[in-house]
């Protein structure tokens, strides 16, 4: 029996982008509210856009650090179903966010090394996904949306209590690879569906869930 690998398409920015990751199925639409990211949307453009999003698909707002008044403004605003936290959030961080605002939080946590493993550990005690991202350079001004890939060999066979998403790097050509590698069952991907910094592209968007397609079995 087949199963669906579940995709993400994260940095969504135009209606015309969010309309094309719907239509092929992707599962989570994400917007990233995060100033130096050039996926960066504001709080306007953000109600729009999530308010075009159809029952079913998960919409996840990304966070870089983000303090209460920030959260606190953004989800006021914007009818969202999960936070997706991408900077340097303590698992006590983690646990207060996701008391304070009762929404399912997921925790992006970069992989260079065997060295970063066990703090996959300590967040899936405090976090309802982990999302398994590559590590940023030192210095680099963005957590994510590098086009980075971590060597994906460090959690094959892995598994976790909660559900967990693969992230870094990931293009039309590497997903069905990776997939396989690691047995991920949820995919991310951002930069991978661009045609230039922060300008998503419908026809990668298409072939990267056709190669997820193809890998669900």
């Amino acid at each position: 029996m087949s199963r669906d690998i579940h995709v993400k398409i994260c940095g969504l920015s135009t209606a015309e982008t969010l309309a094309a990751a719907v239509a092929v199925g992707a599962r989570y639409v994400g917007f990233v509210f995060f100033a130096k990211s050039p996926r960066n949307v504001g709080l306007p453009l953000a109600v729009t856009l999530a308010a075009s999003v159809p029952e079913g698909v998960c919409k996840v707002a990304l966070t870089v650090n983000a303090d209460d008044a920030t959260l606190d403004r953004l989800i006021d605003k914007v009818p969202l179903d999960m936070l997706q936290l991408h900077g340097s959030e303590t698992p006590d961080r983690v646990a207060a966010i996701r008391t304070r605002y009762g929404l399912p939080v997921m925790k992006a946590v970069g992989i260079a090394d065997e060295s970063d493993l066990p703090a996959l550990l300590d967040y899936q005690q405090v976090a309802d996904q982990i999302l398994v991202d590559a590590k940023p350079p030192k210095h680099a001004d963005l957590p994510g949306g590098n086009g980075l890939a971590f060597d994906w060999r460090l959690i094959a066979g892995r598994r976790w209590p909660v559900p967990w998403m693969l992230a870094g790097g990931l293009t039309p050509d590497s997903v069905a690879e990776a997939i396989e590698l690691t047995g991920a069952r949820q995919v991310d991907v951002s930069s991978g569906v661009e045609s230039a910094p922060g300008v998503k592209d419908p026809a990668l968007i298409r072939s990267f869930l056709a190669a997820t397609s193809a890998r669900a079995l």
